[in-house]
């Protein structure tokens, strides 16, 4: 059977009878998977803990309530002073907080993530997903309580300390923790493995969104926003979920591979697949890795480009024809720009959509096409579409213009998908985790890129005094130069050279520093046991993480009805 753990052992050996010490709980060597795992239960560990931290995403549903929590509370206090500095509102008790100085938990949010990945992600090779997880779970939504707390004391530098740097740091735990486990788990279907958990992170806002602001309404009075109630609730509710994915955790014993599958030929033209390994304090040495590092860098910069101005983008360029009316968005009264915003929402909400859906369809897509050609298609489509989008709004064709951002956005999140399956195929699976992690540092860098160029060129076409509805055409037409560049870096990339792979002993020293089980009499050694699943456990499993991710896209679903209606 494919999806159990009796697969096929290469080189399975007859070992000793020598006693063992029992690993501690929490150890690599305790969750080894015995004869009859099905791995079919590991792409839900991971979706537990990544529709927990994807809710990153979300954390701005509560910069509006936060912002008038001491107003409300009756206390007569006003928002701080605009020439209050960032370091003297941490520590402010007197004003409500400024919404512009909250934002900074969410850039916080992604600066830990990808620093947290690139220096933790070795230790994580060693340590294993369990306790990566654990780690994960412990940061992510003990940070939350200490925000809580923040809130509670109104402290703001509590609440940057829990969420943005503890929680960021659970965040990059977290969002790195089953990629090397899912790619080991299923080297027949690397893209689909990787895609099925990093669709849960971009879900995460999906659930948490509405969750937050269902408890907001419920815990909410004439004095009190609900924040801090909200806040402790969901920690305790992600942590019952993180915790149960990190113990529901497994990794194959080395070798391992699924009944009736041989590794494709190394190095084929379209994949570029190797069975060999890289080490990964080799890879900053390497080429492939920074123009790997470049293609994610310029696919996510003009990814987030759209995705940060998609909803004032649409209300400025189409105006008053989202509401029927023949007007430009400057000449609109407030109930008028009200209506517009309303559908506005549900175009960012269609946009989530396919965020979510591109994660696990490109990725799925992937294992077809070869991860090169997928992103040849990102970079190639991609250019067509943002070249069309100034076209399409002069034109007035709102369909073209949706339908462009749609696949536009699906292609972001089939980047950030694809991208550790493509790392397997070049540097092998031993140390893909760890390689992640340190690649992760180009989503930090296009979080700052991007932003900044169309921020800046919205700006200057506005100063030039350009009508609302032109001053995104120029930025389309640089986010497309972003995206050459990521096509040639793509098209440089070549099959790493064998001199920075690892020897035979090498790797055998570095799975034995890893607590890597070789042989089949060591196989299951940490439980004891076997670990023979029933289907119904696996049906369970699945219906844990299915049921609040398809309560999330009905919600969803819900909000994008209104750019329909």
């Amino acid at each position: 059977m494919a999806g159990s753990s009796a697969g096929v052992l290469e080189g399975d050996r007859i070992g000793g009878s020598g006693v063992q010490q029992q690993p501690g709980f929490l150890e690599k060597e305790r969750i080894i998977a015995g004869p009859g795992f099905n791995r079919w239960l590991v792409p839900p560990a991971a979706l537990a803990i990544h529709l927990c931290i994807g809710m990153a995403y979300g954390f701005s549903v509560f910069w509006l309530p936060l912002s008038k929590a001491l107003g409300t509370a009756g206390t007569g206090a006003q928002a701080c002073a605009k020439d209050m500095s960032f370091f003297a509102e941490l520590f402010a008790t007197t004003c409500d907080w400024r919404v512009a100085t909250l934002g900074w938990m969410y850039t916080l949010f992604f600066v830990f993530l990808g620093c947290s990945a690139a220096l933790w992600g070795g230790w994580l090779e060693r340590a294993g997903p369990r306790k990566a997880g654990v780690v994960s779970a412990l940061c992510w939504c003990g940070g939350m309580l200490l925000s809580a707390l923040g809130i509670h004391l109104h402290q703001f530098w509590l609440m940057i300390l829990g969420s943005g740097v503890i929680g960021g740091i659970g965040l990059g735990l977290g969002y790195i923790s089953p990629v090397s486990t899912l790619i080991k788990w299923f080297p027949d279907r690397r893209g689909m493995a990787t895609g099925m958990a990093i669709m849960g992170f971009g879900g995460g806002a999906m659930i948490g969104s509405p969750l937050a602001v269902d408890l907001m309404k419920r815990f909410s009075t004439a004095t009190d926003v609900g924040v801090m109630q909200t806040f402790v609730v969901m920690a305790l509710g992600y942590f019952v979920f993180m915790m149960a994915g990190a113990l529901g955790y497994r990794v194959p014993p080395s070798g391992w591979k699924p009944e009736g599958w041989t590794p494709p030929p190394a190095q084929t033209s379209n994949t570029m697949i190797t069975q060999r390994h890289v080490h990964v304090k080799k890879v900053g040495g390497i080429p492939q890795f920074w123009l790997v590092w470049l293609v994610l860098c310029m696919n996510v910069s003009a990814g987030i480009g759209v995705i940060g101005m998609a909803s004032p983008m649409l209300q400025e360029v189409f105006g008053g024809s989202l509401i029927d009316l023949p007007a430009k968005y400057g000449e609109l009264d407030k109930t008028q720009l009200a209506a517009i915003a309303v559908v506005a929402g549900g175009f960012t909400a269609l946009l989530s959509l396919f965020n979510i859906g591109g994660r696990f369809v490109w990725a799925s897509l992937s294992d077809k096409l070869g991860r090169k050609l997928t992103y040849t298609v990102f970079f190639v489509l991609g250019g067509i579409l943002y070249a069309s989008i100034p076209s399409s709004a002069g034109a007035g064709s709102k369909l073209l213009f949706v339908g462009a951002c749609c696949v536009i956005v699906s292609m972001y999140g089939g980047g950030f998908a694809t991208v550790p399956a493509y790392l397997a195929d070049l540097f092998g699976t031993q140390f893909v985790g760890a390689i992640h992690g340190r690649l992760l540092t180009a989503w930090a860098t296009a979080g700052i890129l991007g932003p900044v160029v169309v921020n800046y060129m919205r700006e200057y076409q506005l100063g030039l005094g350009l009508p609302r509805e032109q001053v995104y055409n120029q930025t389309m037409y640089i986010l497309v130069g972003m995206l050459v560049i990521g096509f040639i870096a793509n098209l440089l990339v070549r099959p790493v050279a064998d001199k920075h792979f690892m020897s035979d002993e090498e790797l055998a020293i570095e799975k034995k520093l890893a607590h890597e089980k070789a042989s089949a009499a060591e196989v299951g050694s940490g439980s004891g046991r076997a670990d023979t699943v029933s289907p119904a456990v696996v049906a369970l499993a699945w219906l844990a993480v299915g049921i609040p991710l398809a309560w999330g896209v009905y919600k969803t679903l819900v909000s994008a009805a209104k750019f329909f209606g």
